[in-house]
């Protein structure tokens, strides 16, 4: 591994760490502070949010200052070395502020290409997903465990995740639809997590819509890494968010997207 290589990956479980302190200080208690940053319907932002996104750039402006930084709760920063840093200090602020326990922190770093090295960790379960530079494993309370996505298996045999029931537009929700027909079995909700089963080998499909670059690069690389693979619905590049499939193999995500596109 190269010095280069060593440094992100040390850079980037520092600021899991820290992102971890800050999320569970507040994590079912009464000092969420949760503010609405929508001006219709209800996009939820806890003080938690900002608080580990501003320790997270803290960490990256003394470690990393020449790259760039974009977060979901501050404004970007651009940088000068072509690396850029990608930041969600709380997928899945919903279920933080119910007290679920599988929304996550993810941390990607990226070049002009897309995302090289991801993260996907879980504070309160204490897993952590690591992918890329060489890596696909998940560190948690029962040690480490490499990453493998499951082996082609018919459509009718598979296992398809989405966060919302009411996914995107109402041809997004068709065309969701009519792939779901076809699985075995349709869950909802987990947020970054279901990506992370995704890489575990336990589930086959990930398919959303409406999101945005921090929601996807750390699952990208967690993925890909895994030996999956993560497009938009039409089999192109993912990393700038919008549509979204992730699919265990090339043999089921070609399968899920013929239906994605018969209809949507």
């Amino acid at each position: 591994m190269s010095d280069f290589d060593d440094c992100l990956i040390r850079v980037a479980d520092a600021l899991a760490e820290t992102a971890r302190q800050e999320t569970l200080r507040c994590f079912r208690s009464e000092a969420l502070g949760v503010d609405n940053k929508s001006g219709h319907g209800f996009d939820p932002v806890t003080a938690a949010d900002r608080a580990a996104e501003a320790a997270m750039r803290e960490i990256l402006s003394s470690e990393r200052p020449d790259d760039g930084v974009l977060g979901e709760e501050f404004g970007p920063v651009p940088g000068r070395s072509g690396l850029t840093w990608v930041l969600d200090p709380i997928d899945g602020t919903r279920g933080y502020l119910s007290g679920t326990p599988t929304w996550g922190v993810l941390i990607a770093a990226c070049n002009e290409t897309g995302p090289i090295y991801g993260v996907i960790d879980q504070p309160y379960i204490g897993e952590r997903f690591r992918g890329g530079l060489g890596r696909a494993e998940m560190t948690g309370p029962r040690g480490t465990r490499a990453l493998h996505c499951r082996a082609p298996r018919p459509l009718d045999e598979a296992v398809l995740y989405t966060t919302f029931p009411e996914i995107g537009t109402r041809a997004e929700a068709q065309a969701f639809q009519a792939l779901s027909s076809h699985v075995r079995l349709t869950r909802y909700g987990m947020d970054c997590y279901a990506y992370a089963l995704l890489a575990l080998g336990q589930i086959d499909l990930v398919v959303e819509a409406g999101l945005h670059a921090y929601d996807i690069c750390a699952p990208i690389a967690v993925v890909t890494a895994a030996g999956g693979i993560v497009t938009d619905w039409q089999g192109n590049p993912a990393h700038h968010g919008g549509q979204v499939i992730a699919a265990a193999n090339t043999e089921i995500h070609a399968r899920a997207l013929a239906f994605l596109n018969a209809t949507g």
